[in-house]
């Protein structure tokens, strides 16, 4: 069995940042958290979970860190990441789930099930994305924008400064439009 979701980080748009990928159902939470790592970019420094709705939504689906904060302490009911397989979970089109990374920067994407097919792989396949994935660490949705607004304007006085967040040369533009399908195929393909 294969799942293909769209994740979608959300409260991001102009442009949208979604990615589109197939994975075997048999693939842990785990996994899945590291295909996701590698197709938007993000460098998996900091905690996440999984959860129907996000915040206060139950199953929250995590893997246990020696950095655990309050949120992993509380008594609430939660399965660890690389125990639960995506087939528990997922089991009908168009379900919804909700992968949070960054709690500090509060990164929320949505995962929709989009389809569940009988061909099976043994690897998670990128098929498609669109939008360049914030730099870690920029501030949230929020500063995203934020981060955006300097980087096109190269009289803003913190744009040299904020060029180098996403580690810009002197001649080279932030553009939120770029995506590499070829790239991202392959990084994708190693998990």
């Amino acid at each position: 069995m294969t799942f293909q979701f769209k994740i979608q980080l959300k409260d991001i748009i102009n442009p949208p940042v979604r990615r589109r990928l197939l994975v075997p159902g048999q693939f842990t939470f785990l996994r899945l958290h590291k295909a996701i790592q590698s197709a938007f970019g993000w460098q998996d420094y900091h905690l996440s979970q999984f959860s129907p709705k996000g915040y206060a939504s139950y199953p929250v689906i995590v893997l246990p860190s020696e950095d655990d904060d309050e949120m992993y302490l509380r008594n609430e009911p939660k399965l660890h990441a690389a125990k639960t397989k995506l087939n528990e979970i997922f089991t009908e089109p168009k379900q919804k789930f909700t992968y949070i990374y960054d709690f500090g920067d509060d990164w929320r994407h949505q995962i929709t099930l989009e389809k569940i097919m009988d061909e099976k792989l043994l690897r998670a396949e990128c098929m498609a994305g669109k939008g360049a994935c914030p730099p870690e660490d920029c501030g949230g949705a929020w500063g995203y924008v934020n981060l955006k607004e300097i980087l096109s304007d190269p009289k803003h006085p913190e744009h040299g400064e904020m060029k180098e967040w996403p580690g810009l040369g002197p001649k080279e533009k932030w553009d939120p439009e770029t995506f590499d399908l070829e790239a991202v195929k392959k990084k994708v393909s190693r998990i």
